[in-house]
């Protein structure tokens, strides 16, 4: 089965190349033109989508509105388009629940290899792995891809949210620096200046009530990475 992609773009001849290009690499692809006709779309197929690309300026609202929306209805994979170069644009969808983001202008190969980097990173674990990891008080469940706390809750996660912290619970107690856990979650390095694991950590912490100023689970090594220091347990039941 062919997965399926939402595109949000305002201009006609992106999104027909797109369309074209992303079809051609056996993907199926819906279009929206503006806000309104992509949360139609995104109402329509909300269940079916494995990924959904918004562009943030758009004629009725903006890609940030829409990343918003979309997070209270799902944890599809989003992956923003910003023709700014100021990293405020990237930190903010990040920070509202995107999993990836690229700059104008980008070529269609550029963006492919992003798209497939998301779904390698989100698609069906090695079934010789654990199914369930442990920590204080939350389970994480690999074939369901998704995290419960001690009351039993649903924790909310994107799909780079979980692809972390399943790498963080499957590596306890190791120092892992920030390429390595970019490489995991993006399926590329950061450079220096790059915020956007910084701020995918940060929000991880906030769902596992992990204090930020003073974190317990994901500690940062100054200089080294990050290390995950709680104790986990590994089990198929």
């Amino acid at each position: 089965m062919m997965r399926k992609i939402l595109i949000v773009d305002d201009d006609q001849k992106t999104r027909t190349l797109l369309k074209a290009y992303l079809e051609k690499n056996q993907y199926e692809v819906r279009l929206a033109h503006n806000g309104e006709s992509f949360l139609a779309e995104f109402q329509r197929y909300a269940d079916e989508l494995s990924l959904v690309i918004l562009d943030v300026m758009l004629p009725d609202t903006d890609g940030f509105a829409l990343c918003k929306t979309v997070r209270h209805r799902s944890n599809v994979p989003i992956i923003m388009l910003t023709a700014s170069s100021d990293e405020t644009d990237r930190i903010v969808g990040l920070e509202l629940g995107a999993d990836d983001y690229i700059a104008k202008p980008y070529s269609p190969r550029e963006l492919l290899a992003r798209i497939k980097a998301i779904h390698r990173r989100t698609g069906t674990d090695n079934a010789s792995a654990p199914r369930f990891y442990r920590f204080v008080g939350f389970t994480l469940d690999t074939v369901e891809r998704s995290v419960v706390d001690a009351d039993g809750s649903l924790v909310a996660l994107t799909g780079m949210d979980f692809q972390l912290l399943k790498y963080f619970v499957e590596h306890p107690g190791d120092i892992l620096d920030r390429s390595v856990l970019c490489e995991e979650t993006r399926g590329r390095d950061a450079g220096p200046l790059d915020r956007s694991l910084d701020v995918q950590i940060s929000r991880l912490r906030l769902r596992l009530h992990d204090d930020g100023k003073q974190p317990m689970l994901i500690k940062t090594v100054r200089g080294a990475g990050y290390v995950f220091s709680a104790d986990v347990s590994v089990s198929n039941v």
